[in-house]
């Protein structure tokens, strides 16, 4: 299916691939389309809903600036799925109970980080003297816990809260994945934050006139600017590698109870939450994708459904027009307090039977009625996308 819409009566067009957009989220697109630096026009994915600034299912192309809001604090957010050579014949109820509390066990979920021997310490030394450089010049930076050790470090192989998840998934021939949702933690977090206050100062001493101070920017060439893109290659490392790491946590998890297995070439690995350089309408841009994947010609990308649904391992078409990007999953549809005003435990339970998952009062806003529906979004996007995998999930851990 084609664009669903197109505004024009700003600087730069809207290309909207969604059927239904909240007044508050076409605000924050026409916003965003005022700036000076935006490069040709703002692409909107099926999933696109209100965030902070820029609409959450955005993609920006700016010309020599990075809006840090825009990019957000859970720098680098995004989906590692891998098939394994496992069936759906070779699992049973019993076995993924007992995964289901060993992944518990094993990766810290919330504001949890791992202690002791469960420190990925080679994941920390690999990413240590970037950040060492980074805290030179910025030394606000620092993320200390109560014992006074490097937090960040700790938090490498942790899943995070809100709507972060770990799966057991089945295909559409009954081999088994293992899907996980997570970014880069509380040091992406803080940096996010960070440079985000810093651009929002900058704008102010410059008399900027922006429709949202969360639209502030850093040109290239400025104070901050060059300190950020580095600052946030980091953070995005980071979450990559934090998602590689409980990846090998869960599948050493599904180790213990199931039969051995070995994972296929099938592992992907990507971001939804970002800024790359890239090319597009003749030009070097900065691309943001702040709840949208990179859906180029042939690339491999994973769009998840909610917690009940179905999720998909999708390759990508290279529409130009959506700077050849997709939707990152479902979206929300309502607030998470909403979604605790609406919904009860049983509905939890209701909504999620045949997943074995947590389905009390604290997940309701994480319930599947919070959300989009995923087939809509898929069908919105047809042109930016086909699938090659349908994914249903049999065991969920929440954030």
């Amino acid at each position: 299916m084609p664009i669903q819409q197109e505004i024009t009566n700003q600087l730069r067009p809207l290309k909207i691939w969604a059927s239904q957009l909240e007044p508050q989220a076409e605000r924050q697109l026409r916003n965003v389309a005022s700036l000076p630096i935006i490069h040709h026009h703002v692409a909107a994915m099926p999933d696109a809903h209100c965030g902070i600034g820029a609409t959450v299912g955005s993609v920006l192309a700016t010309h020599k600036a990075i809006i840090p809001a825009a990019v957000g604090v859970d720098i680098g957010c995004g989906m590692i799925a891998a098939r394994l050579s496992l069936t759906a014949n070779e699992i049973d109820e019993v076995a993924l109970r007992k995964v289901f509390d060993q992944i518990s066990r094993d990766v810290p979920v919330g504001r949890a980080h791992h202690h002791g021997e469960r420190v990925r310490k080679d994941a920390a030394r690999e990413f240590e003297p970037g950040l060492a450089r980074l805290l030179d010049k910025h030394p606000q930076l620092r993320v200390r816990d109560p014992d006074r050790q490097w937090y960040w470090a700790r938090q490498i192989g942790t899943l995070g809260g809100g709507n972060h998840f770990i799966e057991v998934c089945l295909d559409e021939s009954g081999r088994v994945w293992v899907m996980l949702h997570s970014g880069s933690r509380g040091i992406g977090n803080a940096i996010g934050s960070y440079f985000i206050a810093l651009a929002r100062e900058d704008m102010l001493r410059l008399d900027a006139q922006l429709p949202d101070r969360d639209l502030a920017y850093f040109e290239e060439g400025a104070e901050h600017s060059g300190d950020y893109v580095e600052a946030v290659s980091w953070a995005q490392g980071y979450a990559a590698r934090n998602r590689e790491e409980m990846l090998a946590l869960v599948l050493a998890a599904l180790a213990r109870y199931l039969p051995a297995f070995t994972v296929t070439d099938e592992v992907v690995n990507c971001h939804h939450n970002y800024v790359a350089r890239e090319h597009h309408y003749g030009a070097d841009v900065w691309v943001t994708r702040k709840g949208a994947i990179r859906a180029g010609r042939g690339e491999l990308g994973i769009v998840p459904g909610s917690m009940g649904t179905r999720s998909f391992i999708v390759r990508g078409l290279g529409n130009p027009e959506s700077f050849e990007s997709s939707a990152h999953g479902a979206g929300r549809r309502m607030s998470r307090t909403q979604a605790r005003h609406q919904f009860t435990a049983e509905d939890m339970a209701a909504q999620t039977a045949g997943v074995i998952c947590r389905k009390d009062a604290g997940v309701v806003d994480e319930i599947p009625g919070a959300y989009k529906d995923i087939d809509e979004v898929m069908a919105n996007q047809c042109d930016l996308t086909e699938v090659v995998h349908t994914l249903k999930q049999v065991l969920c851990v929440k954030g």
